[in-house]
């Protein structure tokens, strides 16, 4: 009889939890805001906390931290199974772990239970890049862009146009000339809309990095400035690994080719799995490589 009770009030109490839904923007701009140390003190005066763990784990993902991010999604679980936002941190773990068919499973479930859901949107919209699925890659982050700012937190907000001035940078890279001016132009004046709202945000570097690198001279390719901002990118986030792999080849197109060699190692040894750097180690430049390939 006693079991039985305590079955019920857990059924009870992961009910109880799962009927009252966080308010996820406000917790990830608070994670934008809070220090490793604070999110972390949080939850030890608090370890059953779903809000106070899902904030320590998104801070551990500002850096880059992924196991322990991934403890304490997990954590999040035992206290509420149902959890779409730490559903979506081990689906985000998977991606970053480059995992990707697993992650996509994770994150179209969570999209089917809740459509308007930013994190997983974003997610799924860069796994479909990763893919070179970029049609829809630019409809999932358009998904994000177009319920405004009101409708989402600030950072996946910017993550979402990000996004979609780098997907339609590759789009323009492979399509013909009339593609080349409606996606091409696209590009930089949506990575200003981001650092409008974040100037200081490792991805916006990057972002400014990529564009100076890749753009063509005549509408505004500047090695100089690609250098300067992926420095920047990788001064703000020494663990993102894709700005050293933009800043190798920036280096190679300089003509320095152990800097190339240094920093695509960098990247490596950063991210091992890094589809970017791979992609660049391998010459298959998918992702794109001035001059053709490396």
């Amino acid at each position: 009889m006693k079991q039985h009770v305590i079955f019920a009030l857990v059924l009870f109490l992961s009910s109880f939890n799962s009927a009252f839904a966080m308010d996820w923007k406000a917790l990830h701009e608070r994670s934008d805001v809070m220090t490793f140390k604070e999110a972390q003190v949080q939850v030890e005066n608090d370890p059953s906390s779903r809000e106070k763990l899902y904030v320590l784990g998104l801070v551990c993902f500002k850096l880059h931290n992924d196991t322990l991010a991934l403890d304490s999604f997990n954590k999040m679980l035992v206290v509420d199974p149902a959890s779409r936002e730490a559903k979506w941190g081990v689906a985000e773990v998977l991606r970053r772990r480059h995992k990707l068919e697993q992650s996509q499973k994770m994150l179209q479930e969570i999209i089917k239970e809740d459509p308007g859901f930013s994190p997983a949107l974003n997610s799924l919209a860069f796994i479909r890049y990763r893919q070179m699925d970029l049609e829809e890659a630019v409809r999932l982050v358009l998904k994000v862009i177009e319920r405004g700012r009101a409708g989402t937190d600030t950072s996946n907000y910017v993550r979402a146009v990000l996004i979609y001035a780098g997907t339609k940078g590759m789009i323009a890279h492979y399509g013909g000339p009339f593609s080349k001016i409606v996606n091409g132009t696209a590009v930089l004046p949506n990575i200003k809309k981001a650092q409008a709202i974040q100037p200081d945000a490792a991805e916006v570097y990057f972002g400014l990095g990529s564009f100076y690198f890749l753009a063509p001279a005549f509408v505004g390719g500047d090695m100089k400035l690609a250098k300067e901002y992926l420095e920047k990118a990788i001064a703000k986030e020494p663990l993102f690994a894709d700005p050293y792999v933009r800043l190798a080849q920036v280096y190679k197109q300089m003509g320095d080719n152990a800097k190339f060699e240094e920093y695509l190692d960098k990247a490596l040894k950063v991210d091992p799995g890094n589809e970017l750097a791979l992609d660049v180690k391998n010459g298959a430049c998918k992702f794109i490589c001035v001059g053709g390939k490396e």
